[in-house]
């Protein structure tokens, strides 16, 4: 799929971008991650932004320190930058983890709490499909949102153009408080990405759905109103195939797979796989360099990658 017009608008933007690379340590990082970090730097750096590296670790089952360290080796291979963060490792897990900001979590679970009808409680796996209600208070119990029937979210994409997602019918019941009474990833991503002050959210396709969760969560309270589509943009790119032609995933992965920093041809492969997605030349795949510039070109002479074919 060609990226639209708006793309090249949203590189435009006079204000700097406030862009954020937001990856899980629950496994080695794929291409399309690589990607997505790509394309996150290529928008920020082009508005004279602010990048964040933001490491979502509250899944402490699936937390391994190979993967953590892998976050930072892949960043690093890739030749990106970022200007706010953890340095490394150690220092995510003494001054950066999420843990640290449990408090914040809990404070809008317990105001979520307080509005009528907005959750439910259930002890149901991801294999069942039938719910019998318990109390919020019931230990080991997991607080979902009710998303009311006829529930729908639109709002402007920077790839996708507009778009309208039917939240009652793609996440009608999205947990909110694990099973461990630990906050989950939708509501922890909104108090984050306020607290970074994000204006650009750069995510695959297949997660619409989540963003459209959030923004209908955010709107539930005042204190996190300005999680919402005027203030923030948001670009969901198309999704990148593996070999077999099914989704990119860390769970394809096998136990000793080094995900995308395993690959022969090194991070000329993440190179030409955002060329091809912003239909830039093949020369674009060289180098960070190269794929920057050629970005930045086909922005500023043509107004987008693909107006009339390949940019060059």
């Amino acid at each position: 799929m060609n990226p639209p017009s708006s793309l090249a608008e949203l590189a435009k933007t006079p204000a700097p971008l406030v862009g954020r690379l937001a990856p899980t340590p629950s496994g080695y990082l794929h291409l399309g991650n690589a990607v997505n970090f790509v394309l996150t730097w290529l928008l920020v750096r082009r508005s004279a932004g602010q990048l964040h590296l933001r490491i979502d670790d509250l899944d402490r089952n699936r937390l391994r320190r190979p993967y953590l360290d892998s976050i930072f080796r892949t960043v690093e291979w890739l030749g990106l930058d970022y200007d706010h963060g953890p340095s490394g490792p150690d220092d995510f897990l003494r001054h950066h983890s999420q843990l640290l900001h449990l408090p914040a979590y809990n404070y809008l679970l317990r105001r979520l709490r307080l509005r009528p009808g907005l959750l439910h409680a259930s002890t149901r796996s991801r294999t069942q499909e039938t719910e019998v209600p318990v109390p919020l208070e019931q230990p080991g119990a997991a607080w979902r949102a009710a998303v009311p029937a006829g529930t729908a979210v639109r709002f402007a994409d920077a790839w996708q153009g507009p778009v309208e997602i039917a939240l009652d019918r793609a996440m009608p019941d999205f947990v909110l408080r694990k099973k461990d009474a630990v906050v989950a990833y939708q509501l922890a991503s909104i108090a984050d990405d306020l607290r970074l002050g994000t204006t650009l959210i750069v995510r695959g396709l297949d997660l619409l759905p989540s963003t459209a969760a959030q923004l209908w969560l955010a709107d539930q309270l005042p204190e996190t109103a300005a999680f919402n589509a005027l203030r923030i943009q948001f670009l969901h790119h198309p999704l990148l195939p593996g070999p077999d032609g099914r989704k990119l995933s860390k769970s394809q992965q096998q136990p000793l797979d080094r995900g995308v920093l395993g690959a022969a041809a090194g991070p000329s492969v993440v190179y030409a796989a955002v060329a091809e997605l912003l239909q830039l030349p093949p020369a674009a795949a060289e180098s960070l360099a190269a794929l920057q510039a050629a970005f930045e070109h086909a922005v500023a002479v043509a107004g987008s990658p693909t107006v009339g074919g390949r940019a060059g």
